[in-house]
């Protein structure tokens, strides 16, 4: 938040928003537009519950279908990318054709921040039912347990399971999800590659010394 208010944002699409957690926040500030991008349609359903807000727009796709639009080319400052987005595009393909299609959509000099863990830290060493399990109560829903527990590591890729269990009925929900760790390296190369520049990587301020605020202008 505080870098979408350094920059005076105006409109700023929060791209893989999710269930909508970082788009509620921004809805807070006053005179800016907002758009979510997500490819996942039942989380945008519970995005749209969190922010009833008419200056939000709901794109349930990619940032490729917001970049095919040529009414939204140079448009937006900043465009962000939240908790684990940056790590789902385990292919350079996919990465790259993403990045472009983000500095397409940027207005001249505007910014792309997104954030990504530090790969020397290991955090998936914590990833462990042990150290990871809760227990949150759901309004009408009753308890859920949750936790993470990782299931293979293969180089920079790191794959984990996160069920989520509803003790009421004890419905089980499986989810598996494999993340790319890509190092500083990696990170400024694709940056650069795909045409953005005054690349700064900075400490991510809640998680110092463990994940990485990126910034790039288009």
């Amino acid at each position: 938040m505080d870098v979408v208010e350094e920059f005076g944002a105006r409109v700023v699409p929060d791209v893989g928003c999710g269930t909508g957690s970082f788009l509620a926040r921004l809805a807070a500030l006053e005179q800016i537009s907002l758009v979510g991008i997500d490819p996942a349609g039942a989380s945008m359903e519970v995005a749209r519950s969190k922010v009833s807000d008419d200056r939000v727009e709901w794109i349930v796709g990619t940032m490729l279908d917001l970049a095919g639009d040529v009414a939204w080319h140079g448009h937006f400052d900043p465009i962000t990318m939240t908790a684990n987005v940056a790590q789902v595009f385990l292919g350079e393909v996919k990465w790259h054709c993403t990045l472009r299609a983000i500095h397409t959509s940027l207005r001249p000099g505007g910014h792309l921040a997104f954030e990504t863990r530090v790969p020397a830290d290991r955090a998936w060493e914590r990833w462990t039912k042990e150290l990871t399990r809760q227990v949150v109560d759901v309004p009408e829903g009753g308890p859920v347990e949750d936790w993470v527990q990782v299931t293979s590591v293969n180089g920079s890729f790191v794959t984990f399971e996160s069920p989520t269990v509803f003790l009421a009925d004890g419905e089980r929900i499986e989810s598996t999800t494999t993340l790319r760790f890509k190092t500083e390296e990696d990170l400024r190369e694709s940056l650069a590659r795909t045409g953005f520049v005054d690349i700064e990587i900075r400490d991510l301020p809640y998680t110092p010394g463990r994940g990485w605020l990126v910034l790039a202008n288009a």
